[in-house]
């Protein structure tokens, strides 16, 4: 059975690879076609789906801060989405059909919600969790993840438990969980530590109380985000969290066979997405975000969600609603998931063809984090500092040049600064900065974002805003390298092929001058 399951995913990821989508689309269909043919996934399949959002949740949180999720666009905005559209979905579904007030209305929640998987999948690809439309975005989803476990406990899916409040004092454990990272060194033994914090102490320990596993894994993540070795943490744990991540798309597909019925509740559910995506918009509009920002932060949450099939789910086990109700919330969830993934891939496009549009519902006022900032006298600028971009600020410093270096993540800039690096916030893919920020004394520009095409929009825009200084990226194939040629960049560079020569160099220029040992 196990095969199958591997075999139908493979082929049809595939098949949606070469068909330029994310192969969770081909995982998706592979569940269905699976549920047609009468195969069903059963408990094995329930429990390796679980895990991976577990370890998911639990990579998104070593990612995150606390601070950054204390803003009123994610908490007043959150909430605001949330109670317009729970409402809108429950006023439609109580008039439009035969179902009572009380269970329109708690479907109506359950499509109030979008889908933490598909948002994180989407941003982490992009390499934009640490962007501010990502924050704000993942904000968003958090307040979702706390206010479903609410909905779940008032349905009657789960009983929270007084032990839940012992929870409340899991951050004065903070030290203590991060000391366990120092004490399992850098092989397995952190994986393993990892996991039992993902698994043991964040699932099964919150859901014994009757809290959400999810939302324990998620918590976990965010107190050991800020130990040096988070990092290596989470990376350890990708390729198993991603071969996980496999059963949950397929155990969406897998839910239930739909009928006509149910296929067309399905439609008419996603023909709501889009003004369910609208709505995101302009409540993060109100908040005074940017055209950009708000565009791309909806476009991520432009989904129904995994916490909808639960609490539907929880509502059939109630006898509140039936099971075809079930079916077809699982098709719409699923459709949504196939809608946001291409729309995701071309959302920098869609911004630039509608941003004439758009910037007429942009507040005068700007949200602090989402303002760019004068580039002064530097001569040279980096975007992008990690590894690669804070060794050339180092060496620009040396040769005498002027460099400046600008990041999307506000805690890096923040960090940086402290050191007495010239760092500015700046989201290398938003058009809006080429246009305030001033490029006149600006000789070089060096592109070392993690993000192929992130490098690729900011070559294009820096040339179509009329920079015609030297332009150089990181690349870590020929292929990419192809692509930022043709966006504009002048120059390439991949510090894998010179690494070793620079490893030797280093090594043979302290040997010099070394007495060999006696024989």
């Amino acid at each position: 059975m196990e095969v199958v399951w591997i075999a139908a995913a493979f082929v049809l990821g595939l098949v949606a690879r070469q068909l330029g989508l994310p192969p969770l689309v081909g995982y998706l269909v592979a569940g269905f076609g699976l549920n047609a043919i009468g195969l069903n996934g059963g408990e094995a399949l329930d429990h390796i789906a679980h895990v991976g959002v577990l370890m998911l949740l639990f990579a998104i949180g070593l990612k995150l801060r606390l601070a950054t999720l204390a803003r009123p666009e994610v908490l007043a905005g959150g909430l605001i989405h949330l109670v317009i559209s729970a409402l809108g979905f429950g006023a439609a579904l109580f008039l439009a059909t035969t179902l009572a007030f009380s269970p329109a209305f708690v479907l109506g929640a359950a499509l109030a919600f979008s889908s933490t998987v598909v948002a994180a999948k989407t941003l982490e690809e992009r390499g934009e969790l640490k962007s501010f439309h990502g924050r704000t975005a993942i904000g968003i989803l958090i307040f979702q993840d706390i206010a479903a476990v609410v909905l779940m406990s008032l349905v009657g899916g789960r009983s929270i438990s007084l032990w839940a409040l012992a929870w409340l004092g899991l951050p004065l454990m903070k030290g203590l969980l991060q000391r366990g990272l120092k004490l399992s060194g850098h092989g397995e033994l952190l994986l393993l530590y990892g996991l039992i914090l993902a698994l043991g102490v964040g699932g099964a320990g919150f859901d014994s109380v009757g809290l959400s596993a999810e939302l324990g894994a998620l918590v976990l993540g965010m107190l050991i985000a800020d130990h040096p070795r988070a990092h290596e943490v989470g990376q350890g744990l990708w390729s198993l969290r991603e071969l996980l991540l496999v059963g949950f798309f397929l155990n969406i597909g897998m839910a239930g066979l739909p009928n006509l019925d149910a296929l067309g509740v399905a439609a008419l559910i996603l023909l709501a997405l889009p003004l369910k995506t609208a709505l995101y918009l302009f409540v993060l509009l109100r908040f005074r975000l940017r055209a950009r920002s708000s565009l791309l932060a909806a476009l991520a949450l432009a989904s129904y969600s995994e916490f909808g099939l639960i609490l539907a789910g929880v509502a059939v086990r109630n006898g509140q609603l039936g099971e075809e109700w079930l079916v077809a919330i699982a098709l719409a969830v699923a459709g949504s998931f196939a809608l946001a993934a291409p729309l995701n891939a071309v959302a920098h496009q869609l911004y630039a063809r509608f941003e004439s549009l758009l910037m007429r519902f942009q507040s005068d006022q700007r949200h602090p984090d989402d303002t760019p900032l004068s580039l002064a006298d530097a001569d040279v600028a980096v975007f992008g500092m990690g590894r690669v971009g804070t060794g050339a600020y180092a060496h620009l410093l040396e040769v005498g040049a002027v460099p400046i270096g600008l990041d999307s993540d506000p805690l890096k800039v923040s960090r940086l600064e402290e050191q007495g690096q010239r760092v500015l916030y700046a989201d290398a893919e938003d058009p809006d900065i080429w246009q305030r920020l001033d490029l006149t004394g600006i000789r070089a520009i060096l592109l070392a974002l993690p993000d192929l095409d992130s490098k690729c929009v900011a070559a294009r825009e820096l040339r179509r805003s009329g920079f015609r200084g030297l332009m150089t990226a990181t690349c870590a194939f020929a292929d990419q390298e192809r692509r930022l040629l043709e966006a504009g960049v002048d120059d390439t560079f991949n510090p894998y092929e010179t690494a070793g020569d620079s490893f030797a160099r280093r090594t043979w220029d302290r040997l010099e001058g070394v007495t060999s040992p006696a024989s």
